[in-house]
């Protein structure tokens, strides 16, 4: 266990309970977000932002689906999974073969649960806590799930995500066509009926898609 977010894995071990989502990929998520937000703020001690570390949200779904089907994408490659979550996209590219694969949150909980769900399907992530927004560590394959919620960090994120491009990495996004969703400057690759259930997210009628930054 990573000392480091010892007590955080002991939250979201405490708040969770293990699932099947994909074959052969299992996480520790909560039917709602109430009992594991209320346990971050018990472990705390202070206000902690949701936790949307313990849903496994639609856009990552997606991504962690179009991986195993099209394990030629990763295998063998150096793999950024942003805003990782519940680490279900990043997990998906390590069984597919990928050779490195960065997951990154923000949220120390979201961390230890990355780092909890890596464990319990038996791979090994290189879990990051900083904010790689603007950064350029040579991936081959950027995977991003979830994000386009706000204006403001679309636009950052949106851009950033464009010059990876520029320089030859593969980016995908995983998204049901939220508000923010540069969606003009990007392409379809395929659809996944995988939907937000109503207790955590507001677009429960829309699937999943996996877009392409050209």
């Amino acid at each position: 266990m990573s000392s480091l977010h010892a007590a955080e894995r002991q939250v979201v071990r405490g708040s969770t309970r293990a699932r099947d989502v994909l074959p052969g990929l299992r996480l520790l998520l909560a039917d709602e977000p109430l009992t594991p937000w209320l346990a971050t703020e018990q472990q705390s001690g202070r206000v902690e932002g949701p936790p949307f570390w313990a849903h496994a949200w639609p856009g990552g779904l997606a991504l962690a689906r179009w991986v195993l089907d099209a394990p030629e994408f990763v295998r063998g490659k150096r793999v950024l999974d942003f805003a990782s979550g519940c680490g279900v996209s990043a997990i998906a590219a390590r069984q597919a073969g990928a050779a490195h694969v960065d997951a990154t949150e923000v949220d120390r909980f979201a961390c230890a649960a990355i780092e909890e769900n890596a464990a319990l399907n038996g791979v090994k992530l290189n879990v990051r806590g900083d904010d790689v927004i603007g950064v350029d560590d040579g991936w081959d394959v950027v995977l991003v799930g979830d994000v386009f919620y706000e204006d403001e960090l679309s636009r950052r994120v949106a851009s950033w995500l464009r010059r990876l491009s520029a320089r030859g990495a593969v980016v995908r996004i995983g998204d049901p066509g939220r508000s923010f969703l540069p969606m003009q400057s990007l392409a379809c690759e395929v659809t996944y009926p995988f939907s937000a259930s109503p207790a955590w997210d507001s677009v429960v009628d829309r699937p999943a898609r996996v877009w392409s930054v050209p």
